[in-house]
């Protein structure tokens, strides 16, 4: 089998290790190549080349049409011409999760359960802890997918008893019997569409999660998504929904409820924000549903979990006002998840555009006190504020994270909240969400510390300026 793997990143060099490891001839191309990339390709044995010229030409499809299988990794988009003319020659375009499954389900002893989350917002916190309560079960397991271990990187490993997926729509586009034993679709906003050539190819690539299940499958859905909600009703298997109220999994005053009873006390987690707990409603309903653990595992997994960083992560309280890092909401839908947990903030919002209307950060304007815009979209911030009909609310400019969290500070009232929560992308100013919440926590400690030094130094100057002279010759 002669296979092409486009895009040499962590994604991409695992599809080749593993086609390697299962005796294909691999060929290796990216659009953009440096020094890094040589030496990765390098260290795998394969050259590295420029595909043929684009657009798609006679001679791409020639060329393409040469391969048994052609592997995109996750940041070429669906549009791209290598995609086009593949699946004009007919040849497979198959992501890693779509071989991984494959190859999964001729394994000699069997295939082992996999568990699977999509959803605009929430997949990586609700993996997490998917994989947390598993191994409060006794199993071993990890968060595989859009995460460093992607799934190709654990099936060779008989040491795993299951696998959790995290599945993105990049990875779901390219999938035709890619399913899972419990699968739940967590929600879905606009987002994605300069990868997605529309909202209804977004929309199409994250149903496939529950449309290529079987009837011995489980399907599990947000109750209070009516899209989701939709495809679920439509899902060849066995349906559960979960949710705050209306929902097989919901809440019962400070309980989490399964069909089956009481799951756990919501008093146990370290965290209870409302999002927090439909989080882990839908991780109960992934391992209850597949009876890979108990309600105990549930409780015990919850007492120790702490939500992954930079996603409405605390940072400090200093004078009354709490700061908090939520960079990883990288959709207006995400940030507005995140304005719905305080009754009063400030938010820093903007970034990069990714094509996507701003107006959901602006559904609850009575909670914020002002909003500091920031990056490139600050003027798309400022449309989605200027049209909140219920109250105004006040949008500043700041041409720097620094010059932001000063605004900010400026803005917030004691008993406030300050949330980076930027609703957008972060390549205007920084490499990825990650670089961009870790530099904010480390401005917001020296802004802090940086404002206090000056207010003890005012202090003591206008002490020195009203001291009693007799008291000064005194001391």
């Amino acid at each position: 089998m002669r296979a092409l793997v486009h895009g040499l990143a962590i994604t991409g060099a695992s599809t080749v290790r593993a086609l390697q490891r299962h005796g294909h001839e691999v060929v290796v191309t990216d659009d953009s190549i440096n020094d890094e990339k040589r030496a990765l390709a390098a260290g795998l044995g394969v050259e590295l080349s420029s595909p043929p010229s684009s657009p798609p030409t006679d001679g791409l499809g020639e060329w393409i049409a040469g391969f048994d299988l052609f592997s995109p990794a996750p940041g070429v988009p669906e549009g791209h011409p290598l995609v086009v003319a593949a699946l004009d020659a007919g040849v497979p375009v198959e992501s890693e999760i779509e071989i991984a499954y494959r190859w999964e389900q001729q394994r000699a002893a069997g295939p082992r359960p996999i568990l699977a989350i999509t959803g605009t917002d929430g997949k990586t916190s609700t993996t997490e802890l998917t994989v947390a309560i598993l191994r409060a079960a006794g199993l071993h397991t990890a968060a595989l997918g859009n995460t460093d271990v992607p799934l190709l990187d654990a099936i060779d490993d008989d040491a795993y008893d299951a696998f959790v997926v995290e599945c993105t729509s990049f990875r779901l586009a390219f999938t035709t019997t890619f399913r899972a034993d419990a699968a739940v679709w967590l929600n879905l906003a606009p987002d994605h569409l300069n990868w997605h050539a529309s909202m209804d190819t977004y929309e199409a690539a994250k149903a496939k999660l529950f449309a290529q299940q079987r009837a011995d499958d489980v399907a599990i859905g947000f109750v209070d998504d009516p899209v989701v909600m939709r495809h679920l009703a439509a899902a060849p298997s066995k349906q559960r929904t979960f949710g705050t109220t209306g929902a097989d999994y919901h809440v019962d005053g400070d309980r989490l409820v399964g069909p089956a009873g009481p799951i756990v006390d919501a008093s146990v987690m370290k965290r209870s924000l409302p999002h927090d707990r439909t989080n882990a409603l839908a991780a109960s309903a992934l391992v209850l549903e597949t009876g890979l653990a108990t309600t105990d595992d549930i409780a015990t997994a919850l007492a120790g979990f702490v939500t992954p960083e930079h996603r409405l992560e605390p940072i400090v309280e200093d004078d009354g006002i709490a700061w908090y890092n939520d960079s990883k909401a990288t959709t207006p839908h995400a940030a507005a998840t995140a304005i719905r947990a305080f009754d009063s903030l400030v938010l820093i919002a903007g970034g990069s555009r990714k094509g996507v209307s701003l107006a959901p950060m602006a559904a609850e304007p009575q909670r914020l006190r002002a909003v500091v815009a920031i990056g490139e979209a600050a003027p798309d911030v400022h449309d989605a504020f200027d049209t909140a009909v219920d109250a105004a609310v006040e949008v500043v400019d700041a041409a720097s994270m620094p010059e932001a969290i000063a605004t900010a500070h400026h803005l917030a009232r004691p008993g406030d909240a300050v949330v980076l929560s930027p609703g957008c992308a972060s390549f205007d100013w920084y490499r990825n969400y990650t670089e961009r919440g870790t530099v904010f926590k480390q401005l917001v400690h020296d802004h802090l510390a940086a404002h206090a030094a000056r207010t003890t130094e005012t202090d003591r100057d206008e002490t020195d300026a009203g001291a009693d002279p007799m008291t000064e010759d005194l001391t």
